[in-house]
């Protein structure tokens, strides 16, 4: 029997799947699984981290094991899990705060390969069908996906259909791919009890396809979460000027969608993006400063106000 220490360097407000995973399948072969502590002695750590340096900082140095293993897109690409771990139900008591909700991938990869983005190179350039839902859910109340671009799958129509008939209430966590939407695609959704939708709005050279798209779900879409049709990412310091990021925003918000503004490279981007981010995103800002150019940071409700 080994002793396993885990490490999940990016922080426990997000349940880490691929511990998740390796827990349960050593747990099933009798390993004592832990998360790691710099007392008593490892016979394998394994570090997991999805965000890079500029958004997750290792500064664990593990000295107490046998071997540590790295692995997580914060590490680079090449490592992944084997095909039963992968596919294995995680185990859900590392995270008990998470437990009423499932999380996981009903697809894999995507064809676009944005220049930001790095799932074509780790999954993929092809949406292809990962699993069914029976495999990550097992009657929890909320499913959470994290699916990349699951409306350029295949098989989509099946899997939209599984989520319908869970009854579980769905949250889109990614950008759904709002030039892939139609009629059908918007009908599979109206069926699915949705907690939250997310759509992506990232380019500005795709915005004929991609207010296409959302114009045509704001004309069929059977409910407004939270009084908008859906979040809207909107994607920003990658090869967009500041107006261009402003118009997205104000065209968002003028057809009835919430924009959230990403940052691309945070570090690098000029204030005036940050501004922009802080004023979207802080949505009881956003309600009571209509314009950009009256929201000045550090004011009291950050508005300017006239002498």
């Amino acid at each position: 029997m080994m002793r396993i220490g885990l490490i999940d360097v990016d922080g426990h407000n997000w349940p880490n799947l691929c511990l998740m995973k390796l827990s349960a399948y050593h747990k099933a072969r009798g390993d004592t699984v832990e998360w790691w502590t710099p007392e008593g002695r490892y016979d394998l750590v394994y570090k997991s981290r999805v965000f890079t340096d500029l958004y997750s900082k290792d500064t664990i140095t593990v000295t107490n094991a046998d071997r540590v293993l790295l692995g997580g897109t914060g590490y680079g690409l090449s490592v992944k899990l084997p095909y039963g771990i992968e596919h294995i139900y995680p185990d859900y008591s590392l995270y008990p705060q998470f437990a009423d909700t499932a999380y996981g991938f009903l697809s894999r990869g995507c064809p676009r390969n944005c220049g930001f983005c790095i799932v074509s190179g780790k999954e993929g350039a092809r949406s292809v069908k990962n699993t069914d839902l029976a495999e990550f859910w097992h009657g929890q109340r909320e499913i959470k996906l994290m699916d990349a671009n699951l409306l350029a799958c295949p098989d989509r129509d099946e899997l939209l259909k599984q989520l319908a008939e869970s009854r579980a209430y769905v949250d889109f966590t990614q950008g759904l791919d709002c030039r892939l939407l139609n009629d059908d695609a918007i009908d599979a959704l109206n069926r699915i009890r949705l907690k939250e939708i997310h759509f992506a709005w990232d380019s500005v050279a795709e915005s004929d396809a991609v207010l296409r798209g959302l114009r045509q779900y704001a004309a069929r879409a059977k409910r407004k979460p939270h009084g908008t049709y859906a979040t809207v990412y909107v994607l920003t310091n990658y090869a967009s000027t500041h107006e261009e990021d402003l118009y997205r925003v104000e065209t968002l918000r003028a057809m009835g969608y919430d924009p959230y503004v990403m940052v691309y490279d945070r570090p690098s981007a000029p204030a005036v993006t940050r501004q922009l981010q802080r004023w979207v995103n802080n949505k009881r800002i956003f309600r009571t400063v209509e314009h950009f150019e009256d929201y000045i940071p550090g004011r009291i409700g950050g508005k300017a106000h006239e002498n």
